[in-house]
């Protein structure tokens, strides 16, 4: 081998050792891909920082992921930026066993155990299913994720851009000295209207369950610390099955929300239950309207028949003759 192609050889031996290192470093890094200025930004302008406490909330129905950060100067949580759902599993409802395609419902606690910066989805964080409250209903599965590559089968997918950003929010705020990340996953915005159109599912004890939770954040704008009483979720209480850690005049706000859900839930069943008696109505009236016409329609042609062609469609057979002569008797 001649000197001038060994160098050529050692040269693009060494670019190509310098590009497979880039790339392997790009893997390696995915986990700490930095938040931009422009996130940072947000955050210190509306009082928060990084490293503070955060909550997801996840919407089944509307494929939203929301993520709302704490607020320094009040402790409570304000709402930071909300992310379109690429793909979900299966239909609203819990997630029952391994292997049936549906995406859970819960309360999760993102551990910095349950961050995979390896993810064959470019980035993933585990919900932790089951939780303890799946656990006790026996369902079963695993690698319940949000991650990336916009796929699902069973998990909550974002874009590769999206999950960088939220994965990077979870990092930080596990840096910041928080052992866990709350995501509340929701069928829909627990409102009475929304409930209403699941009236009759088998979910709706579970629903609205999970709804006692979604109600102190959106009173209290804090964290709901659950735990399990009675194979239910219980939600601020001293122990599973203890008294309410909650302030009387928190608990009355809670209690006067719940009350006017259910009164606009009772009534969007009426509403519901109305539009399809009216619905029904209609299509009888529709079909009636149509025997109508056609009834009509065979009177006219009949009239025709006999003004000009001497009757019935048969031409007046089988049909006695009023002008005929009356034949005489028979003896």
């Amino acid at each position: 081998m001649t000197k001038p192609l060994r160098i050529v050889r050692s040269v693009f031996l060494m670019l190509s050792l310098f590009v497979l290192a880039a790339c392997t470093t790009g893997f390696e890094d995915r986990g700490n891909i930095p938040l931009s200025s422009f996130t940072k930004a947000q955050l210190n302008g509306m009082g928060s920082s990084p490293g503070a406490p955060m909550i997801i909330r996840i919407f089944k129905q509307e494929s939203e992921l929301e993520v709302w950060k704490q607020v320094k100067a009040s402790g409570k949580y304000e709402f930071f930026r909300s992310y379109k759902i690429c793909a979900w599993s299966g239909e609203v409802g819990p997630k029952f066993r391994e292997g049936d395609r549906q995406s859970p419902e819960g309360f999760y606690e993102v551990t910095p155990g349950h961050m995979n910066p390896r993810s064959n989805y470019f980035l993933s964080f585990n919900l932790g299913f089951p939780n303890k409250f799946d656990r006790t209903h026996g369902r079963t599965g695993s690698n319940l994720m949000v991650h990336g590559d916009c796929s699902s089968r069973g998990c909550y997918a974002m874009t590769d851009d999206q999950i960088g950003e939220i994965y990077a929010l979870v990092r930080e705020s596990h840096k910041g000295g928080n052992r866990s990340v709350q995501v509340q996953v929701y069928p829909f915005r627990m409102t009475g209207k929304n409930l209403a159109k699941f009236a009759d599912s088998e979910h709706m004890d579970f629903w609205k369950n999970i709804k006692e939770g979604y109600d102190i954040f959106e009173i209290t704008k804090t964290k709901p610390n659950w735990d399990v009483c009675n194979r239910n979720y219980s939600f601020n209480r001293s122990g599973a099955c203890g008294a309410s850690t909650m302030d009387p005049a928190v608990v009355a706000s809670i209690k006067a929300k719940q009350a006017k859900d259910d009164a606009e839930f009772k009534e969007a069943v009426a509403d519901i239950k109305q539009a399809e008696v009216d619905k029904v109505a209609a299509a009888q009236a529709k079909v009636e309207a149509k025997q109508a016409l056609q009834e009509r329609n065979e009177k006219i042609t009949g009239w025709f028949g006999n003004l000009f062609g001497g009757g019935s469609s048969d031409g007046g057979a089988g049909q006695p003759d009023p002008n005929a002569p009356t034949p005489p008797a028979r003896n």
